[in-house]
């Protein structure tokens, strides 16, 4: 283990680093409501400017080149989800995020669900 990253946890305790410093006191997203379930993608081309970004930003990127959900990203970074909103909402702002929007799914035909229903009954 580096002396860099021992600086920063401690193995029983956990990251040293409090969840308000690394979203710099902010508590909420100012955006629109995220589900836990909210699809999250990088966007692709030159969106804004990435220079600048915390080292949790660049890496919720990294990670978001394939779909993450809200949930996910907060277990892979090992974060509070409340930070996870913060990061993603900072993102969002300028582009750099953007949320998919899964295709609708086609509902089961009524009748078919009827009979399902009946077969079911019998039984």
């Amino acid at each position: 283990m580096s002396g860099r990253r021992e600086r920063w946890l401690d193995e029983d305790a956990g990251p040293l680093v409090r969840p308000y410093a690394i979203t710099r006191g902010r508590t909420r997203a100012r955006g629109a409501a995220l589900d836990l379930v909210t699809i999250l993608v990088a966007a692709e081309g030159p969106a804004a400017p990435r220079s600048g970004l915390s080292p949790e930003h660049q890496r919720v990127l990294r990670l978001c080149r394939a779909p993450h959900t809200l949930v996910d990203l907060a277990s892979r970074l090992e974060l509070p989800l409340g930070v996870i909103r913060v990061l993603v909402d900072e993102l969002l702002e300028p582009g750099l995020l953007r949320v998919e929007t899964p295709a609708p799914t086609a509902l089961p035909d009524l009748d078919v669900l009827r009979r399902i229903r009946d077969e079911l009954r019998t039984i």
